[in-house]
């Protein structure tokens, strides 16, 4: 795309060219030396040279030389704007990542008449590569007034992210609501505005931007991500709001052959819990336990359930759920434990992450991973995990297209390009393993809380095993009168359900509180 280069912009680089070999003569003559080198002539000949061939759309060749030119002492002046003409060839030849450290280097030269430009041309090559580090530094210098029409939504929508990140939720709605209708950009920034609303807690705010959102990829089919995160986003404003039956009819629309349906599924039983629909929560947790979901990390759940369990008096069904617990989650955080406390590399736990992708991918021959693939999985599942890989993935793309390019590969440039690409995707990979280190840290804590409340529960059971027995003993027996009572089971068991009597509510919320109301069953 020639319009990256007008051609007023040549000219007047071609200008600069000259008039700087003119006041390097005039110079000399003032101090009645010799007449300019042949060399320093010869230097910006050749710039007006590659400045040409820029503009005739030779980006190959015009970048090769700029970038040689970029290195020579006596265009030190003229620097600023080689450096930004050759990260404009590099973005032409889909070099984003090397374009991205020309457009730094011009930044920190603080000159007045590129560094806003090139700030603009670095948060455009931040955004394709989506590197959050670049994307920050470019972010923090940028004035929007300064940048074109053409690029607004993309800042807008980029600042209203590092707000978020920031968590100034307020800032982060303001800028989101900027994005225009149209822009690619719009989607994201609506569901983004949504979720910065849920923070401030205007639940009714955050519902009429996720019920936009669903309006616009209404002709979308029912699988599409946007659409059904949206489903999904307006499912827990509903819940945020306790509107139980309502969040249950919500979370009931997330497909089942959608990836988020298994989330949806285990939030919706939340909400069944809250709103004592506790035969359908009973439902659900067959779905969310059964063998094929055995690879999703999951351990509430299992609590969820033995809460429901215990509710009903089925104290044998709770011992059963209580053990699973403690035989599919205790190795896990043995192993957790031992694997943080052995390693201190990043290193290290970017490789079994990168391993534990190799298997999620279902490439042949992967190696044994040293900690449970269902860690390492819901790691893997982490926004800023993901967007780590994505990165890498677009470091080895550019990587490709260098080594591919046979007339750029074995040049200064080439070789510059895959040293700064290498050092990139270094760096990268042990951010990513900080990341890794950081949610399996997070898991270790979860867990131990998760074993303290499976403590508790077990003592419910005890507990509640002790004055049944004593009822019985005295014969007084659990009471006749059940909710439902009028209603046949083979309702129920035609329906695929499991039945068991029961009146009121016992549950542990998500933020591990307990909570009766009513009594249970078995008093």
């Amino acid at each position: 795309m020639r319009n990256l280069i007008s051609g007023t912009l040549i000219l007047i680089l071609f200008a600069s060219a000259q008039s700087g070999e003119a006041a390097n003569k005039k110079r000399s003559n003032a101090k009645a030396a010799a007449p300019a080198t042949s060399t320093n002539s010869a230097a910006h000949q050749q710039l007006a040279r590659a400045l040409d061939l820029a503009g005739k759309g030779q980006y190959q060749l015009a970048a090769s030389q700029l970038f040689t030119l970029s290195r020579r002492s006596e265009l030190q002046n003229d620097r600023p704007q080689i450096k930004y003409i050759l990260g404009l060839m590099l973005m032409e030849m889909k070099m984003s990542q090397v374009a991205a450290f020309q457009f730094v280097d011009v930044i920190r030269m603080d000159n007045t008449k590129y560094k806003k430009q090139a700030i603009e041309k670095l948060s455009i090559v931040a955004d394709s590569l989506g590197d959050d580090t670049l994307l920050d530094y470019a972010i923090s210098r940028v004035d929007v007034s300064d940048i074109p029409a053409s690029n607004k939504d993309m800042i807008n929508y980029r600042i209203g992210e590092i707000k978020n990140k920031n968590k100034d939720f307020i800032g982060a709605a303001n800028y989101f609501n900027r994005v225009q209708p149209g822009s690619s950009y719009y989607n994201q920034a609506l569901f983004s505005k949504g979720l910065a609303e849920l923070e401030q807690n205007k639940t009714d705010s955050a519902m009429d931007s996720f019920r936009n959102l669903l309006a616009i990829r209404g002709k979308s089919g029912v699988t599409d991500t946007n659409r059904v995160a949206a489903q999904l986003a307006l499912a827990r404003a509903l819940y945020q709001k306790q509107s139980w039956d309502e969040a249950i009819e919500a979370y009931a629309k997330v497909p089942r052959d959608h990836f988020l349906w298994h989330q949806a599924l285990f939030e919706q039983s939340w909400a069944m819990l809250r709103g004592a629909r506790f035969r359908s929560a009973l439902s659900n947790f067959q779905s969310l336990h059964s063998a094929y979901y055995e690879d999703f990390y999951i351990p509430e759940s299992l609590l969820l359930r033995a809460i429901v369990y215990l509710y009903i008096c089925k104290y044998d069904e709770m011992e059963k759920v209580l053990t699973l617990f403690e035989k599919t989650y205790g190795p896990v955080r043995t192993q957790i434990t031992g694997f943080l406390n052995r390693n201190n590399s990043s290193y290290e736990y970017y490789v079994e992450a990168e391993k534990a992708l190799d298997i999620k991918k279902g490439k042949e021959g992967a190696p044994n991973l040293r900690l449970p693939y269902l860690v390492l999985k819901n790691a893997l599942e982490q926004g800023d995990v993901r967007r780590g890989f994505q990165y890498l993935k677009a470091l080895s793309e550019e990587k490709a297209r260098v080594e591919a390019n046979i007339s750029v590969r074995a040049t200064p440039l080439g070789v510059y390009a895959q040293k700064i690409i290498a050092s990139r995707g270094k760096n990268k990979k042990l951010a990513i393993g900080d990341m890794i280190r950081a949610h399996l840290q997070n898991m270790r804590a979860d867990l131990a809380d998760l074993y303290e409340q499976a403590g508790l529960i077990r003592y419910e059971m005890i507990s509640g095993k002790k004055d049944t027995l004593k009822k019985k003993i005295v014969g007084n027996d659990l009471a006749s009168a059940q909710i439902d009572d009028k209603i046949n089971r083979e309702f129920y068991i035609e329906n695929g359900y499991q039945y068991y009597p029961f009146r009121g509510e016992y549950w542990l919320d998500e933020v591990g509180n307990y909570h009766y109301l009513g009594k249970q069953s078995c008093e």
